[in-house]
Formats: structure tokens, C-alpha cells, sequence
């Protein structure tokens, strides 16, 4: 009987691993940049372009993935990604021989080929992961349609410690960072196969994709439609907070374990300095309880509350030195970027209309993710240039600017 009780949740379980998985994969490759820049003697430039592609296709994904699953269904497009993430993961087992590739301007004449092999394989990782969460979301909230707030809390806050793993994993489990991606794709795999043979049951007599019919928002299911959402007063500055936020929180987390451990950052050392990254993560059970805050106090006042507390994380971090104020800095900011997601997403909710919020959904995620792709690339070129703490102030000023934006809301919402 337990057993069979147990079965119910099986959809939920498998969809979770994989999301799991897919965060642990992206988040190896932060720690991974200093190892990368020594082994290809590449630059900072270089790494956080490498990983800003990665997250520019992951975050191009997340509109086709939603439109091929409404006609194809979310279980082939979850079971496709995480086909391609696996690939991606083991291409990264073997250097691909690819031939150098010439610099007209820089300090260096060429990008070694090896590094662009290692480039290759985290693209198809951001293709693979990105066909993910929108997809799952959809999913889960056909299978579990009574508890569906429950199971999404479950993804994500699961999912997040795919972050805390990642970090730990480089310093202490497998100094061998290809024999990390080798593991990493045999899990997916079987995970895949285990997705691909229970979840389709759950969906047995279930509307699992939309109708296709226009509804009363008017939007006729094009993508000029969805953006055409965008263009309401709140929605549109709403969009400007989620994209100052995204580009904040993306350049940081690309950049903090090589902030942490340098001596020009806060000079903790690589294995402290992974050790507090990973707590980053950790604090992403915070998720729970400003959900279930934001239906009791409001949904503005939370909003107010995480962007604070994010900034002054951001702040302390750049003001203060020593393993236990740098730790505290970075619980505090983890504590308002990881608590301001599920906020965002009730807030995003509430300001689109019912019959066109998957799509709505989509298009935003797409735009903030896209904005914080671009930023560990521009954040790479500032510590390059300027140095860690210019480049992390930028990142604060992002930040700061979601706040203001917030303000711009609220007032908006008074006279409202």
C-alpha cells in the first residue's frame, strides 16, 4: 500500500531529479573557471563569455520548448533535453579536436581549439536544460493539479541544491572535472529513461496542453502577441525589475567563488571560498516561507523586502572581510535572490490575464533570462579591466535599480 502510495508521486520525483541535475551541471562550471583559465590559459573575459553563451541558448529555450510541448507533449520535450544535456556533459569527457581560433585584438593571439570543445559541450548543455523548467512547470501542474503550489515548491527548492552540490563536488568529491561530467551524464540518462517509462501514465486522460483558442486577452498565440503584453505600464516595469534583478544575481554567481578565493576579491582561498558558495544555495529553502508570505502580507511588500535584503547582502560583501562576515554577506544575499523568485512569479501572475499567462510566462523568462546571460560576460570583461570590486559594484547597482523600478510600481499601484 505504501508502495502504491508512493507511485503517485513518481512523476514528481523523476521531474525533480532532472531539474536537480540540470542545476548541478550549470553551477560546476563557476568553480571550474579559475581550473579552466589555468589548464587553457584563457582569461576571465573568456570564461564569462563561455558561460554567458550558456545561458544566453538556455534562456532562448524556454519559449519553442513551451510551444513544441503544448503539440508534442511535456514528456518528449523534457525526456529530448535532458538527452542533450547528457550529450553535452559527455562531449565534455573526451576534447573534441577542434583547431584554434585566431583573436584580431587582445592580449592573446587565439582561443586554444580544447577550450572551445569544452564551449561546444556546455552550449548543448543550455540547449538541454533550457527545454526544462517551463515545460516541468506545465507538467506538474497537470499531474498534481490539487497540490500543484506544493509540487512546484518541491522543483525548485529541491532543484536549488543542485547549486549546493556542484561547488562541493569540484573541491572535495572529484578533483577530476571531466570525470564530474562523465558521472553527470549517466545519471541523466537513467534518470531519462525511468522519466520516459512512468511519467506517461499520470497523463492518461488528462488535458495536458492547452486548447490553442484565443481567449479574452485577445493575444492570438504568436510571439508579437505575447510581447504585445508587455506593453501595460506595470507589466512593463515589472519586466525592467526582473531584468536589473537577473543581471545582478547572474553576475555574481558566476563570479563569486573566484571573488571568494582571490586575494584581489576577498581572499578566503578556493576550498573556503566553495565551501561559502555553496551555502549561496543552501538558503534556497528560504523559498517556502516567502511563498507562503507573500499570500498572508502582500505581494509588494515581499517583492520590497528580498530586493532589500539582496542589495544589502551585495553591499556587506564588497564592505566587509573574514570567513564568518564574508559567509554572513552571502547567506543575505542568497537569502533575498533566492526569496525573491517565487514572489516574482505570483506578482507576474497577477498582472496577466489568466488565458495567456503560460505564454506571458514564457516571454519574460525568456527576456530576464536572456538579460542575465549577458552577464557574466560583461562581468568577466569588468574584473579584467577594472577589478573584482568595480565589477561587483556594477552588479549592486543592477540590483539597485530593481529597487527603484519597485518604487516606480508601487506608486503606480497607489494611484491606481
Amino acid at each position: 500500500m505504501e508502495l502504491r502510495r508512493l507511485a503517485r508521486y513518481d512523476a514528481l520525483v523523476l521531474t525533480t531529479l532532472l531539474w536537480f541535475m540540470a542545476k548541478f551541471v550549470r553551477y560546476l562550471f563557476p568553480p571550474l573557471f579559475d581550473p579552466f583559465q589555468v589548464a587553457f590559459g584563457v582569461s576571465n573575459t573568456a570564461t564569462g563569455l563561455a558561460f554567458s553563451a550558456l545561458m544566453t541558448v538556455y534562456a532562448l529555450m524556454q519559449f519553442p520548448s513551451g510551444v513544441v510541448a503544448d503539440r508534442r507533449g511535456p514528456v518528449r520535450v523534457i525526456a529530448a533535453g535532458a538527452v542533450v544535456a547528457a550529450l553535452g556533459s559527455l562531449a565534455l569527457v573526451v576534447p573534441l579536436p577542434l583547431p584554434d581560433l585566431p583573436v584580431p585584438v587582445g592580449p592573446v593571439s587565439a582561443v586554444p581549439g580544447e577550450f572551445l570543445g569544452v564551449v561546444a559541450g556546455m552550449l548543448l548543455i543550455g540547449v538541454g536544460t533550457g527545454a526544462h523548467k517551463t515545460v516541468a512547470v506545465r507538467l506538474l501542474a497537470t499531474v498534481h493539479e490539487q497540490r500543484t503550489g506544493r509540487a512546484l515548491g518541491v522543483l525548485d527548492t529541491v532543484a536549488a541544491f543542485g547549486g549546493v552540490a556542484a561547488p562541493l563536488a569540484v573541491t572535495y568529491a572529484l578533483p577530476d572535472w571531466r570525470g564530474l561530467f562523465l558521472a553527470s551524464g549517466l545519471a541523466v540518462a537513467a534518470l531519462t529513461v525511468l522519466f520516459v517509462r512512468r511519467t506517461p501514465r499520470h497523463l492518461e486522460g488528462r488535458g495536458a496542453a492547452d486548447t490553442g483558442d484565443e481567449g479574452s486577452s485577445g493575444v492570438d498565440g504568436s510571439l508579437l502577441g505575447y510581447l504585445g503584453l508587455l506593453r501595460a505600464p506595470r507589466v512593463a516595469l515589472f519586466v525592467g525589475v526582473t531584468v536589473a534583478f537577473a543581471f545582478g544575481y547572474n553576475g555574481v554567481v558566476a563570479f563569486l567563488p573566484s571573488y571568494l578565493a582571490a586575494d584581489a576579491g576577498a581572499g578566503l582561498g578556493r576550498a573556503v571560498g566553495n565551501t561559502i558558495y555553496s551555502a549561496l544555495f543552501v538558503v534556497a529553502l528560504v523559498q517556502l516561507g516567502t511563498g507562503e508570505l507573500t499570500d498572508r502580507v502582500g505581494r509588494l511588500p515581499m517583492l520590497f523586502a528580498t530586493v532589500v535584503a539582496a542589495v544589502a547582502g551585495a553591499a556587506l560583501l564588497l564592505s566587509v572581510r573574514g570567513v564568518a562576515a564574508v559567509g554572513a554577506a552571502v547567506v543575505l544575499f542568497g537569502i533575498g535572490a533566492h526569496g525573491f523568485r517565487p514572489v516574482r512569479s505570483a506578482y507576474l501572475m497577477s498582472l496577466l490575464p489568466d488565458d495567456a499567462a503560460g505564454g506571458g510566462l514564457g516571454v519574460v523568462r525568456t527576456v530576464l533570462m536572456t538579460a542575465g546571460a549577458i552577464a557574466p560576460g560583461v562581468t568577466g570583461f569588468l574584473i579584467d579591466t577594472r577589478g573584482y570590486d568595480a565589477a561587483f559594484a556594477a552588479l549592486g547597482g543592477s540590483l539597485v535599480v530593481a529597487l527603484v523600478l519597485l518604487g516606480l510600481i508601487a506608486l503606480l499601484s497607489r494611484e491606481g
